[in-house]
Formats: structure tokens, C-alpha cells, sequence
């Protein structure tokens, strides 16, 4: 798969159609089992899988091999992540931070990237580099809702997927923005449920994740 372009890539619309998109550390392959399931019955068939532990890429394959569920690769640093990513079925990749070098490889391939940023030059960077959705990262410290309505009033165009420190409680005001297709965040797939297999308490997260951007949206 390495070098070559994906069959089915994702496009930003699918990527962020559900308002919330679920970002997960795995520790172990085997709790995608539980991931997938609880995503499923929840009704938010995507995920952003971390490059944070060594069962990333497994992880990613346990996923996509289910075939229901959008399976992207998250916290990727580097084009060889980024290629370990593909080979494992990531429909798409999320950066934290903006590097020229994996954006343009991500491009070659054809795979939608979502690079972090978190200023106005590394807006101008990533405008540079032809990209219009961006993700914004770690919101919360950066200025969280305010601070997307002011970038986006100097860059007209620009869409936002903020990550970090999204929660129930500032949901309303990221996805109440028009710049703002999408969030990414942890709340509803916190990592203990996940690894204790307790499916019944991830789905009802899930599904409440989901009722609260439909709400919004």
C-alpha cells in the first residue's frame, strides 16, 4: 500500500458528517473489538486511532476489517507513520502539528489530512500548502471557540476541527460556529471503558455524543 494512492479515500464531508469525531488511544489491538461495537450500536461509525501506542497500526487493521466503521490514523508525526497508516487501512490522517513534508505526502497518496495548527503563520502554512479544513489543536489552551471566530475572520474559507479539551460542557459553542464542520475528542471513548470491554457504558456515550451535535448541528 506504501506509495500508492488509496481505493476508497475518505472525503472531509464523511470525515465530519457526525458532528464528533471520536479520538482513541488503544493500548492493545484487541480492544478495537469493543471500540468497534460501541461505536456501532452508538451510531458514530468513525475514529481517529492515536499513533500513541504500538498497536495503532493493528488496531487500525481490526477496524477497517469490520468494514462499517471510517477508521482514520491520528497523531501521525512523520511520512513513515503516515505510510504505516495506509498500509493498515486509514481512510484519513490527523496531525497535531503542521509538517510540510507529511501534508504533501499525504496529498501524493491521496489521502484527506488534517494538520494542527495553532497560529496564524501556521495557518498561512497550511493555506500555502492548499489545505481548507484544518485542525486546531490543543484548543482549549489556545483560546478554544473565541480564538476559531478570529482566525476564520482573517482567513475566509478556512474550516476548523478543534481537538483538545472538547467536552459536553463547550460542545455547543465550537460546533455553533459555521467554520467549524466537526470536533475531535475522547470524552465519549474514554480509554478504561475501552480496555474493560464494558460496550454497554461506551455506547450510551457514544449515543449521547451523537443526540448532542445533532442538537447543535
Amino acid at each position: 500500500m506504501a506509495g500508492v494512492p488509496i481505493e476508497t479515500p475518505a472525503s472531509l464531508a464523511e470525515i465530519t458528517q457526525w458532528g464528533v469525531i471520536p479520538v482513541v488511544v488503544l493500548d492493545e489491538a484487541v480492544h478495537a473489538e469493543t471500540l468497534g461495537e460501541a461505536l456501532i450500536a452508538g451510531g458514530l461509525p468513525v475514529a481517529e486511532v492515536t499513533f500513541r501506542t504500538s498497536a495503532a497500526a493493528e488496531a487500525i487493521r481490526r477496524l477497517v476489517a469490520r468494514g462499517d466503521i471510517l477508521v482514520g490514523a491520528g497523531t501521525v508525526l512523520t511520512v513513515d507513520q503516515l505510510e504505516e497508516a495506509v498500509a493498515a487501512g486509514a481512510r484519513f490522517v490527523v496531525s497535531p502539528g503542521l509538517s510540510a513534508e507529511v501534508v504533501r505526502r499525504a496529498q501524493e497518496i491521496g489521502i484527506p489530512i488534517l494538520p494542527g495548527i495553532g497560529t496564524a503563520t501556521e495557518l498561512m502554512a497550511a493555506k500555502a500548502l492548499g489545505l481548507t479544513t484544518v485542525k486546531f489543536f490543543p484548543a482549549a489552551i489556545l483560546g478554544g471557540a473565541p480564538a476559531i471566530k478570529a482566525l476564520a475572520g482573517a482567513f475566509p474559507g478556512m474550516h476548523f476541527v478543534p481537538t483538545g479539551g472538547v467536552n459536553p460542557g463547550n460542545l455547543s459553542d465550537y460546533l455553533g460556529l459555521e467554520v467549524v464542520p466537526a470536533v475531535g475528542g475522547s470524552w465519549m471513548v474514554p480509554s478504561k471503558l475501552v480496555a474493560s470491554g464494558d460496550v454497554d457504558a461506551l455506547t450510551q456515550l457514544v449515543r449521547d455524543a451523537v443526540a448532542a451535535a445533532a442538537a447543535i448541528r
